[in-house]
């Protein structure tokens, strides 16, 4: 069902200055650099920096192979959705949900 959590995404208000910070923290330039989401490539793991991501907070995502198979599962199972999957871009799947105690659980699907 899983391949772990794999990619971390940071709300930022400063685009610039939290590439420089997370930049100096990975040793490497992102791999996606663009003015509404940053993105780094470490060792396998994605970290994100969304600078209009502060409603959300920072999300880790678990890597699902279906999505919507994943959705049924934590409902059933007493999770709520917060946000049904939508496409990110690339056909890149995301959806967020809610265990008993509030906590989020971000769930992400590749193409």
């Amino acid at each position: 069902m899983t391949t772990g959590i794999q990619t971390i995404i940071y709300p930022v208000k400063d685009l610039e200055k939290a590439k420089a910070v997370y930049g100096a923290l990975v040793g490497a330039a992102p791999v996606v650099d663009s003015p509404y989401y940053v993105g780094y490539n470490v060792a396998g793991q994605d970290i994100g920096l969304d600078p209009n991501g502060h409603n959300e907070g920072m999300t880790a995502y678990w890597h699902i192979a279906d999505i919507e198979a994943s959705i049924a599962a934590l409902v059933a199972a007493g999770a709520a959705v917060l946000e049904p999957a939508k496409n990110v871009g690339g056909g890149r799947l995301i959806a967020s949900m809610k265990d008993a105690d509030g906590n989020l659980i971000g769930l992400l699907q590749n193409p």
